[in-house]
Order: structure tokens, then sequence, then C-alpha cells
């Protein structure tokens, strides 16, 4: 998907939340509290599955971000999680325990891969882009969304429009993400500094331990939206797509996870939960969702 990124106006953060006044009885129910109400619940349970243990337990696992606004970012009043993210998860889960009980690990582009193996979350949901390379060690159900590589600067940097400008200097990215290889793509020469998190990128930024940072553009907005010394140049200059992590071989769960990802998008709740967070600051309806299975490694 492509947003005319500069013509963005940023109107606002998500402040809708399942917690708080909103959800006290009597009260008006929020807008994920609404969803989650006509929201489905699997009618088949396979016993011996991952989703039994799921259900038995009563509670979804998701390796995800406290700190990513407009996606998953808690608030810190009531600790409740928003964002389009935190409410897909909250949909998953009730599809699998019947409520949208929820437990987030807080994870890194270079932890997720190790809380899937060790059985510490069931899904990665964390803007986690498919790529073959990842799909040989964890399994992907969707995409569930597309973004793309995009590039920052501090407010009032000349001389870097497009990725070729990258050649030469000093470009943050975050380890173990598609950045490294599309900059290395679009400018061989720049020089990469690396950072486990999105804020510690940001950080990086402001104090000028680079001159630009490529990051995918759903977190960039989310970013900007925030800071407004923070500047997006351009549009995406790769197709990325979000795929939920699974732990590797379980196909099982990745089939059901992918029924799940067909029911809400033919329902219209995929297009609701865009409404609620990422497109309170992007104008236009909701874009199509992908097609499921049609990223390679998906």
């Amino acid at each position: 998907m492509r947003w005319t990124t500069l013509s963005v106006v940023v109107l606002l953060l998500v402040t809708g939340c399942s917690g708080g006044e909103s959800s006290v009885p009597g009260g008006t129910p929020s807008a994920i509290d609404q969803l989650v109400a006509k929201a489905p619940v699997a009618a088949n349970v396979p016993a011996g599955s991952t989703m039994a243990r799921i259900k038995e337990r009563g509670e979804l696992l998701i390796g995800g971000s406290l700190d990513a606004p407009l996606l998953s970012l808690q608030n810190p009043g009531t600790g409740e999680l928003t964002g389009f993210d935190a409410d897909l998860g909250k949909l998953l889960a009730k599809y699998l325990v019947g409520e949208p009980k929820t437990k987030l690990v807080t994870s890194t582009s270079e932890t997720r891969e190790p809380l899937l193996a060790n059985g510490t979350v069931d899904v990665i949901l964390q803007t986690y882009t498919i790529t073959p390379q990842r799909a040989e060690r964890v399994a992907f159900a969707g995409p569930y969304y597309e973004s793309g590589q995009t590039i920052a600067v501090r407010r009032g940097t000349t001389g870097i429009a497009k990725p070729a400008d990258l050649a030469g200097r000093k470009v943050v990215v975050g380890a173990n993400t598609p950045a490294i290889a599309a900059v290395k793509a679009a400018a061989p020469t720049a020089e990469l500094v690396e950072f486990g998190s999105d804020p510690e990128c940001l950080t990086a930024l402001r104090q000028g331990r680079g001159e630009a940072y490529v990051q995918d553009q759903a977190l960039l907005i989310a970013d900007a939206s925030q800071d407004n010394e923070l500047e997006i140049v351009g549009e995406p200059f790769t197709k990325d797509p979000y795929g939920i992590g699974i732990k590797h071989g379980d196909e099982q769960f990745k089939q059901f996870v992918n029924d799940w990802l067909r029911e809400i998008q033919k329902s219209g709740l995929w297009q609701d939960v865009w409404r609620n967070s990422i497109g309170t600051v992007v104008s236009g309806p909701p874009p199509s969702p992908p097609v499921i299975g049609s990223a390679q490694g998906s």
C-alpha cells in the first residue's frame, strides 16, 4: 500500500482503549469494545492442537510492543494497549478463547524468533515483515498488512530526497530488519548504524548519530504523529508485507489464523480496526487487505 505521506495531516493519536471510564458498566463502550462485541469465535478447535492449549489457558500470549503509537501503545493511565496490531491481537484472542484476553511480552527484532521457538509467546504481532529468510525459522500467517521502507530525517535536513541520496551517509536502521537490505540495495556506500528498537533508532537520529532513519512507513507515520522534528521523505521504496509470526512447523495453527484473517476481512472488522488506529492519521478509506498467502514466505 502507498500512502501520500507528505500530504497526510496528523490529526490525533489513538485515544480509545478498552479500559477506563468508557468500559465501566453504564458507560459508552469504546471503539475496540464495540468491535470485540461483534467479533467471531471459532466454531471448532481441534483437540490436542496449539489452539486447544491456548483456549484451555484462557489467554493469548503475544510478542509485541508497548511503545508503538497507532500500532501497539500502552495507555499509561489504564495499562491497556491500543493500536492496529494490539486490537487485532484482542480479536484473535476472542476467536481462540471466547474473550479478548491477551498478555503482551515485549519483543524486539532480535528476540522475536527465540520467543516463538521456546514457547514464551503464541504469536508475534509486531509489524513483522515476511521474508523468505525469516520463513526458514518462523511460520507466517497472512500477510495481514503491507507497508514499505521509507526515509525519515530531522526536520530541516537538506540533500536527502530519495534512496540514492543516502549514499555515503550514516543511516540509522533497526537490527535484523528489512531496512538493512533495502539501504544496501539502494545506496551501497551508505554507512549503517544499527539499534535494537524503534525508540533507540529515533533517539540516535535526534542525537545526530545518523543523518537519516530508514524504517517501515507505518512506524514512521506513528512516530511523526508524536514528534514534530521528524520529517518523512518521499514514498516507500520497498513493499513489506506484515505477517503474524507462529512457531516454525505449526501448519495447523497457521491455517487457523489465516482462516480468522479471511473472516475478519470479509466481515469488515479488519477495515474497522484500521479506521480506529492508522486511519485516524491517514486520510481516505481503508486499503484493501493483502491477499493471504501472497507474500513469498507466507
